[in-house]
């Protein structure tokens, strides 16, 4: 007996392109994002192009000192949008078979930052700073607490797969029977930390990136908050979009960099369209990784140019920043906004259109496109340092 498929019910949005779904479907498919800005906020002395989420945040008093802060304040702002149908669907659902499972890097460590630099002045921490506030599991515990919910509850933080992982963990639970309702997703914010620390590995573009461009020259940081009420398909269900199979891998090759010829990323990918019992030529579209950096650019088209060669295929990054432990879940919600377009349209990717002669061509989606038939399946990949793979198929069932 085939397990029943698990649903991904409209997403909580909040990035560069907007806040809410309506805004972010219109902006992503024009190709504009508001939140894209160059500054040097988070970089002082360098002005850097970053996503910035512009929605205005709920105060943290009334969080726990331990729970305060700018990343759990996003991730409230997000949850605002969905709370309705998560308070609709948990009525009947016993509070132990609720989980939450998120994906982040950053957790508080802004607040941490902001402390340390305090300290380094008057050696004494601020008031209003609790340690705890940069605990990689603060986000899931302190939207858990608040929600009432007692079933599994975690983070995962695996760099730039962490929310990807956090979707496949919550289907993974719901497919066990150890919950009925899952949130899951990820939240990510912008700190100097952060961006100074891409900015020594040179992995930093000041201008907006150019994924897969022979003048790429680096990533676009961004700040996110995208969440999903993940559920089993009943048999009322009609047309949804259901995260119908999913991948992971490690690659052990090196410590940031992939493995150059992708097979990690390629077994993680197999593994997916095995899991949802679909062939390659189903997927309508692919929603790539695609950084701007050189490594990730060229493992990343060798493998999707030999698996979906006259596939079309995006890097929404140039619209949202790269949102590191974020990016996963906001891309399958972006790629869950392409699944139901009722105008077929597709993800465009921005780019000055000077083609990597060392890398394989990939059919980049161009401004404006649109797909000759609805996409049923598509693909939203995430890999991150250390080898790390994800692929997410998403599909309407």
């Amino acid at each position: 007996m085939n397990p029943s498929p698990i649903v991904l019910l409209p997403p909580a949005i909040t990035c560069a392109l907007g806040n809410g779904l309506e805004s972010v479907r219109e902006a992503l498919f024009s190709g504009r994002s508001p939140g894209m800005r160059y500054s040097d906020t988070y970089s002082p002395g360098r002005a850097l192009t970053l996503g910035h989420a512009n929605v205005p945040l709920p105060p943290p008093d009334g969080l726990p000192l331990a729970q305060r802060s700018r990343n759990n304040a996003l991730l409230l702002a997000a949850f605002a949008q969905i709370e309705p149908s998560f308070r609709e669907l948990a009525r009947d659902i016993p509070a132990h078979r609720t989980a939450v499972i998120l994906g982040t890097s950053t957790s508080g460590i802004g607040e941490s930052e902001t402390a340390v630099r305090f300290h380094h002045q008057t050696q004494q921490l601020p008031d209003g700073y609790h340690y705890s506030q940069q605990e990689l599991g603060s986000p899931a515990r302190m939207l858990a607490e608040r929600l009432g919910c007692t079933g599994p509850v975690y983070c995962v933080s695996t760099a730039c797969t962490s929310s990807a992982k956090a979707l496949i963990s919550g289907a993974r639970l719901l497919r066990a029977g150890l919950a009925d309702l899952v949130v899951a997703g990820g939240v990510d914010t912008l700190t100097r930390f952060t961006v100074a620390g891409f900015a020594s590995l040179e992995a930093v573009s000041e201008a907006p990136c150019l994924p897969f461009s022979a003048n790429r020259c680096g990533i676009n940081i961004g700040e996110a908050a995208a969440l999903f009420l993940m559920r089993r398909q009943t048999s009322e269900d009609e047309h949804v979009v259901t995260l119908a199979g999913w991948g992971e891998t490690s690659d052990g090759y090196h410590i940031s960099a992939p493995d150059p010829d992708g097979a990690g990323a390629t077994d993680a990918i197999l593994e997916a369209l095995a899991r949802a019992g679909c062939l390659a030529d189903e997927i309508g579209y692919v929603n790539l990784h695609g950084t701007a950096t050189h490594h990730n650019d060229v493992m990343e088209s060798r493998v999707v140019s030999r698996l979906f060669p006259h596939c079309p295929a995006s890097s929404t990054k140039p619209l949202t920043g790269h949102t590191l432990g974020a990016a996963g879940a906001l891309e399958a919600a972006l790629t869950w906004l392409t699944l139901t377009d009722s105008a077929h349209r597709l993800p465009p990717h921005l780019w000055d259109g000077i083609q990597d002669t060392d890398n394989p061509p990939l059919l980049l989606v161009a401004p404006e496109s649109r797909a000759a038939t609805p996409v049923r399946a598509a693909l939203s990949l995430s890999f991150a340092f250390g080898g790390s793979n994800a692929a997410l198929l998403l599909k309407i069932a």
